[in-house]
């Protein structure tokens, strides 16, 4: 029963940690969270939720990194497909190193396979964090994608990478060799594991949809979704493969998959919503379960010794979270400037510019979260020759401090490097849109003509009512009618802004339409006009207009 408890007083938090959020617009929702769940900690009398790794990457990682890789535009993937591997793979594998030895000259009797476990843990950004901090700011689309994508990808490399090191610290023993077909073999692994169970699960959804249903059908295709993910992580790590990555490629595949099922529309209004309300849950726990371990770890860390066996004052552990967190930072910015303007003097045509401020914004937004703290509770008690592992209370100190260092600079400079940014005139996405606009009022133009052709000699064979046959054609005018309308607003040779305000503009006056309508559906209900089934039924249509209306805008102003 306490667990029954203290689970619905977990969401009754997350629920508030989101109203909260809302009267504090200054501060990110993470660090409110976070706030929330050191006080309900502190001191010991107060709540106490342990956090074990292994559980929570399952319930909580996999399926938030599962829905991330579902909604990532694919082509921009492939496009930025240099960019993203050189932060999640290059950017790992040099932070890892280099900043290892930063640790290894701070703390000089720490083993240095100790303290790689320890920069092997920081290497992943976090996915999450960087949403909620950069989603209410003029982020550039192109960096967006960026680490949207890094996210996604260093955290099978930095935790393969923490994985070898933490076997170094325990056996004494490295093979670079071993290490690197490791690496390959357990994040293809994973990557095919993952793949074919969303290949599997699109098999079972097809036979669903085959068998119609109904409502029961969607309801278990829904299910199905929703089980994936775990489905995908487990299976990964009961071969000893990157649960992580096969997670991500099944959210991937299903991406794609989805392309080809344009007539699931319940389906799909359903899947939104349960996943939208899924991921604010978890997204709210993540960081209130990180503000839980807070108090412990700021405890543990005050009694730990280092491998000297001396104690450190907490104003110098905290400088020392200083240090390690600007040399993250300095290392990611170098990465990026090299990244930028190495391949410019390889080539011999300019590439594209990129300004000091954007890379800045891009090092900023190397927020660590979640994952790095689930790797540090995951360092293993004892050697293998059964002494305590070096330092291990104050290894998950330094790595708590680097979280809630990222996440502090990041939601202070982000704003600050990204204010008044003059974001260069990217129409493409909005000329994409427009010409999908036209060519599919094209496409319905031709198939109503062809379905009016077919149907008027289906009257006329069978002597249709005259009235009947008037009717349809007017229908069918109108149809015509509406999507000329269409493309005549979409051929219009305006620019981008003053297209984009007109269509804000029809937008709003639907939306406000909409309503009226509504809300007369609700009056004639509350004076017996209608029943309750025909108010349902109208004001489902009248939901389903406004929800896409509402999810274009929505789309457009990010």
């Amino acid at each position: 029963m306490d667990t029954v408890y203290l689970v619905l007083m977990l969401l009754l938090v997350a629920s508030a940690t989101g109203v909260a959020a809302r009267f504090l617009p200054s501060l990110p929702t993470p660090l409110v969270q976070i706030a929330f769940g050191a006080l309900l900690a502190w001191p010991a009398s107060g709540l106490h939720v342990e956090l074990q790794p292994e559980l929570f990457m399952l319930l909580f990682i996999a399926p938030l990194l599962f829905a991330d890789a579902r909604r990532f535009p694919q082509r921009e993937f492939m496009l930025l497909r240099g960019p993203i591997l050189a932060l999640a793979l290059g950017l790992v594998l040099v932070t890892v190193i280099g900043v290892g030895y930063v640790v290894h000259w701070l703390f000089p009797g720490l083993p240095l396979p100790v303290c790689f476990a320890l920069t092997a843990i920081l290497s992943p950004t976090d996915a999450v964090a960087v949403s909620a901090i950069s989603g209410r700011l003029p982020v550039p689309p192109r960096l967006m994608h960026i680490l949207e994508g890094e996210s996604l990808m260093n955290d099978a490399s930095g935790l393969v990478a923490f994985k070898f090191a933490v076997a170094a610290a325990l056996t004494g023993a490295f093979s670079l060799a071993q290490a690197t077909v490791g690496f390959l073999l357990i994040s293809l692994g994973g990557l095919l594991v993952g793949a074919l169970l969303a290949l599997a699960f699109n098999v079972v959804r097809t036979r669903l949809i085959e068998r119609h249903l109904g409502e029961a059908s969607t309801i278990q295709i829904v299910l199905l979704l929703l089980l994936l993910p775990f489905a995908a992580f487990l299976l990964a790590e009961h071969f000893h493969l990157s649960g992580i990555l096969s997670a991500v490629a099944a959210g991937m595949v299903i991406n794609r998959l989805d392309l080809k099922r344009q007539d699931q529309t319940t389906s799909r209004i359903q899947t939104r919503s349960v996943w939208e309300m899924l991921e604010f849950v978890l997204n709210a726990l993540v960081f209130l379960l990180l503000g839980f371990q807070l108090p412990e770890i700021i405890g543990g860390a005050l009694n730990a010794t280092t491998s000297a066996g001396t104690t450190l004052p907490f104003i110098e552990l905290l400088g020392f979270v200083a240090l390690i967190s600007i040399a993250l930072l300095g290392m990611r910015f170098l990465w990026i400037f090299g990244a930028v303007h190495v391949p410019r003097l390889l080539r011999r045509k300019p590439a594209r510019s990129v300004s000091a401020r954007v890379m800045l914004a891009g090092t900023l937004a190397g927020i660590r979260g979640t994952i790095t703290l689930a790797a540090a509770l995951s360092l293993p008690e004892m050697l293998n020759d059964g002494t305590p592992f070096p330092a291990r209370e104050l290894l998950i100190f330094l790595a708590t401090g680097v979280i809630l260092f990222t996440l502090i600079t990041g939601s202070v400079g982000l704003p600050l490097v990204l204010r008044g940014l003059d974001l260069p005139e990217d129409s493409r996405e909005y000329e994409e849109e427009r010409h999908a606009r036209i060519r599919g009022a094209e496409a319905a133009i031709r198939h109503i003509e062809n379905y009016h052709q077919e149907k008027a000699k289906v009257l006329a064979d069978h002597q249709g009512d005259e009235e009947i046959i008037v009717a349809f054609n007017e229908i069918t005018l109108h149809l015509m009618d509406y999507y000329h309308k269409r493309m005549e607003i979409n051929n219009h040779e305006l620019p981008t802004p003053l297209l984009e305000a007109r269509r804000d503009l029809e937008r709003e006056t639907r939306l406000q339409a909409l309503k009226a309508e509504r809300t007369e559906y609700y009056k004639l209900r509350s004076r017996h006009h209608i029943n309750d089934s025909t108010l349902q039924k109208l004001v489902r249509e009248v939901d389903l207009i406004e929800t896409a209306l509402t999810a274009s805008a929505t789309r457009q102003h990010h």
